[in-house]
C-alpha cells in the first residue's frame, strides 16, 4: 500500500507532498531476504571452526561407564568368517580420563542454532544420530545422519541442514571442551605391532598416539583436532596439557533397542524402540564381497565388551604371514583391537557387529562379513541390545 502523510498547505503556491515511491521498499524487502538466504543456506563447504573464548577451566571425575566386570562369551562366535572372540575379565582401559567441562561463557548464547557442518555434525551426536566421525565436512555420511534426524523429527527428508531442521538441532552447552591430558593417558600408549603374531604378544592393543586417543574422546577426525589444536606439538604432550576436543555426548539409555537395522547400500545401522522410533543411527562397514553380506533377519546371540580377538589364520588368505604361522593366535583386548571395543554376536557363525581400530574408514566395502562401527558407537549400541534382539539386514 501507498504511504501518505497528512498536512495542511499554507499558500497556495507551495508543493504539494508526494506518496512515497514503492521502489524504496521493495529494495529493503530483498536486501532482508539475502541476508537471511546467505545465513541459512546450505554448508557445501565448511567453514572454519570458530575459535572459543578461553575460560577457566572447571575439572570433574567422570561417571564410570563400565563397572562390571565382563563375563567369558561361551559360545564363541566367530568375527569376519571364522575367527573367535572371547572377553577377558579386565575393566576397560582408560576410565581414569579426566576431562575438564568448558562452561559457557555466555549463557544468553545458549540455546542456538548450529553455525557450520561441525556444529550441526555435533548436534547430531548428541541427538544419538552419528554421521562418523566429526570432521566440519558435507559428506555421503553427514548426509544420511541429516536424513534420518529429518525422518525421526517428520520433517521432509532432504539431506541438508536448511533453516528448519538446524531449529531442531539447537545447541544447548558450547561444542567445544577442555581436555586434560593424564599421566595414565600417556601410560597407556604404545607402539602397534605390524604382525599378528606380534600383536598377541603385547600386554593390549591400545592407543598408539595422545593425538589417537583424544579423536577417539571426541568423535572426531584426527585433522579435525589438529585443526582445533593448531600449533601442539603432538610428540612432546606432557601430562597436564589441555586440548580443545567436540564437547559430544549420546542421550542416556532409556531402554532396550525393540530391532536393529542394516542397509547395506546406505551402509547405516540403525536401533529403533517398540514403536519404531529411532534411538540411533550410525555409519557402518559392510563385507566388501557380495556373497559374504547376509541378508534377512538375524538375532543377537553374545554381548561382549572389551573382547579378545581370536586370530584365525583360514579367514585371512591373503596374508603370507597368516598361511604360515598354520595356527589360531589370540590377540589381547584395546582399541586397536581387529573387533575395537565391542563385540555384538550375531546367530550366523561368523557374523557379528563389532567397532574397528580405524573409525575414520568407517562406512565403506571392506570387511570379512561383519559389520563395523567406531568404537564409541559399537560400545554406545551394546547398550541398546540384549541376547535375542533382532537384526534385519535389508538390501
Amino acid at each position: 500500500m501507498q504511504v501518505y502523510t497528512k498536512f495542511k498547505p499554507t499558500s497556495s503556491k507551495k508543493r504539494s507532498r508526494k506518496p512515497l515511491h514503492w521502489g524504496w521498499g521493495v529494495l529493503v524487502v530483498l536486501a532482508g531476504l539475502g541476508a537471511w538466504w546467505w545465513w541459512t543456506r546450505p554448508e557445501d563447504k565448511p567453514r572454519p571452526l570458530r575459535p572459543e573464548a578461553p575460560v577457566q577451566l572447571q575439572a570433574f571425575a567422570p561417571a564410570v561407564t563400565n563397572t562390571q566386570t565382563p563375563s567369558v562369551a561361551t559360545n564363541r562366535l566367530g568375527v569376519d568368517g571364522k575367527a573367535t572372540v572371547v572377553t577377558t575379565n579386565r575393566p576397560p582401559a582408560g576410565r581414569t580420563n579426566l576431562v575438564v567441562a568448558e562452561p559457557p561463557v555466555d549463557l544468553s548464547q545458549f540455546p542456538r542454532l548450529p553455525r557450520d557442518t561441525f556444529e550441526v555434525q555435533l548436534a547430531l551426536g548428541r541427538a544419538g544420530v552419528s554421521s562418523g566421525s566429526l570432521d566440519g565436512v558435507i559428506g555421503s555420511q553427514t548426509r544420511a545422519a541429516i536424513k534420518a534426524f529429518q525422518l525421526r523429527e517428520q520433517l521432509p527428508d532432504t539431506g541438508v541442514a536448511d533453516l528448519e531442521t538446524k531449529a531442531r538441532l539447537q545447541l544447548l552447552s558450547p561444542p567445544l571442551a577442555n581436555y586434560l591430558v593424564t599421566t595414565d593417558d600417556l601410560a597407556r600408549l604404545q607402539p602397534l605391532n605390524q604382525t599378528w603374531l606380534g600383536k598377541s604378544q603385547q600386554s593390549a592393543l591400545d592407543y598408539e598416539t595422545l593425538l589417537e586417543l583424544v579423536a577417539e574422546k571426541g568423535h572426531a577426525h584426527p585433522a579435525l583436532i589438529k585443526r582445533l589444536n593448531p600449533g601442539v606439538e603432538w610428540t612432546n604432550l606432557t601430562a597436564g596439557a589441555v586440548l580443545k576436543i567436540p564437547a559430544v555426548t549420546y542421550p542416556p539409555i532409556r531402554g532396550k533397542a525393540a530391532f536393529i537395522l542394516i542397509h547395506l547400500a546406505g551402509k547405516t545401522l540403525q536401533a529403533f524402540d517398540g514403536n519404531t522410533n529411532l534411538l540411533a543411527h550410525f555409519p557402518c562397514s559392510i563385507a566388501a564381497r557380495v556373497e559374504k553380506r547376509p541378508v534377512g533377519e538375524l538375532h543377537v546371540a553374545v554381548v561382549a565388551p572389551n573382547p579378545n580377538y581370536t586370530f584365525d589364520p583360514d579367514v585371512f588368505p591373503e596374508s603370507a604371514e597368516a598361511q604360515k604361522l598354520g595356527r589360531k593366535l589370540i590377540l589381547p583386548p584395546g582399541p586397536n583391537n581387529p573387533v575395537g571395543v565391542a563385540w555384538i554376536g550375531l546367530d550366523r557363525p561368523g557374523y557379528g557387529i563389532h567397532g574397528t581400530p580405524v573409525p575414520e574408514q568407517v562406512g565403506r566395502t571392506e570387511s570379512h562379513g561383519c559389520f563395523r562401527l567406531a568404537n564409541w558407537n559399537a560400545e554406545y549400541l551394546i547398550k541398546l541390545v540384549t541376547v535375542g534382539t533382532p537384526v534385519r539386514v535389508v538390501e
